[in-house]
């Protein structure tokens, strides 16, 4: 465990590709469900360890729940592990577990028994934007994250579907998508590339951003 008084250093932000991956939750209440959702979200196969499971979290599609109290060791065999409990010993002694294993644990509401932390993220199709505080404030993301999403509607993710189509063009013709005027598209003159997708006029949305590229008109999309 960690003194209470270690400093938090700035984290290293990664997106993690858990799909398929086997993943801890140690805890049964509310905060387990939205944990063990979000780890469903992106894939995860979902184990549950709990005295008291909410019956909300053993109906979720995809998780396996142990109604049992945590035992040292548990953590074995798990790519991930997120304790959600009210007990600084259960949190402690996961932790130490993972720790020992080599795995990333992660301790809701407790940074000392953090490998890593979670933002607050919001969602619109595949884009998402991640709010992090380093752990200081959960509450400080959590409101930013409702202030984002408040302005991410169907017109961000048709604008990512369109980028990455012609991403794939750019990579194709030009052996790299690493190039210039991708800003200067979505930034636009009259209009950006949002606005015109918003106004339902994807077809020049995408012509203007192949001619921001470079790309040949006589290119098929």
């Amino acid at each position: 465990m960690r003194p209470e008084n270690a400093q938090i250093h700035p984290s290293y932000p990664v997106n993690l590709i858990v799909r398929g991956q086997s993943c801890l939750v140690v805890g049964g209440g509310n905060v387990a469900i939205r944990k063990a959702e979000g780890l469903l979200r992106s894939g995860a196969l979902v184990t549950v360890i709990a005295p008291e499971i909410r019956p909300e979290l053993s109906s979720l599609d995809g998780v396996t729940t142990k109604q049992r109290g945590y035992q040292r060791g548990d953590v074995v065999g798990y790519r991930l592990v997120i304790t959600c409990t009210d007990n600084p010993e259960v949190n402690a002694q996961v932790f130490h577990d993972a720790e020992v294993a080599g795995i990333w644990a992660n301790s809701a509401d407790d940074p000392i028994n953090c490998a890593f932390t979670l933002p607050a993220v919001a969602w619109q199709g595949d884009l998402s934007i991640a709010i992090s505080t380093a752990g200081k404030s959960p509450a400080l993301a959590s409101w930013l994250r409702r202030r984002f999403e408040s302005e991410l509607d169907h017109g961000y993710a048709q604008l990512l579907d369109l980028l990455a189509d012609v991403r794939a063009e750019a990579r194709s013709h030009f052996g790299t998508s690493e190039i210039l005027g991708w800003i200067a598209a979505l930034d636009g003159t009259d209009s950006t590339l949002l606005e015109l997708i918003v106004a339902g006029e994807q077809p020049e949305a995408r012509r203007r951003l192949r001619a921001s590229l470079g790309l040949p008109e006589e290119l098929l999309v």
